[in-house]
């Protein structure tokens, strides 16, 4: 019965492309749910790098203001004490930060501005003054 072994050829030739296709299939299944969760992996990841940067960046700024309250107050009681110089060097640093603000702002704009050079010198005089106190201070201490 040659009829008989070829429908028995053609079923498992079918059966095995069947088998060969759910294999397929279960492959390409399989590769999707690797990519997602890969994807899912990568958001994961990025969102908990951006909260801790975040964090971070939080933690800097609130550092920097806890230093700039420090110096304010140490600039306040040199002021109550009279020491006319801290305020000078106070007053300088801002004017300085001030400039270097303007001068690195990206606008292509030009800004002429007044600029009292001698009241800068001045201020960087304070702050010498200030720094030979200090040093004056330290080896009288260390002595």
């Amino acid at each position: 019965p040659r009829d008989l072994v070829d429908a028995m050829a053609r079923q498992m030739k079918a059966e095995r492309e069947k088998r060969a296709n759910i294999l397929e299939a279960e492959g390409f299944r399989q590769a999707e749910i690797l990519k997602a969760e890969g994807e899912k992996q990568s958001v994961i990841l990025d969102a908990e790098g951006k909260r801790q940067a975040a964090f971070l960046e939080a933690e800097a700024r609130e550092r920097e203001a806890q230093a700039e309250a420090k110096a304010t107050n140490v600039v306040s009681e040199a002021i109550s004490k009279g020491n006319i110089n801290a305020i000078n060097y106070f007053v300088a640093t801002k004017y300085i930060e001030s400039l270097k603000s303007i001068a690195m702002s990206p606008n292509e704009k030009l800004v002429l501005m007044p600029l009292e050079a001698s009241s800068v010198i001045g201020a960087l005089g304070g702050i010498s003054e200030l720094a030979k106190e200090a040093l004056g201070k330290q080896k009288g201490a260390s002595v």
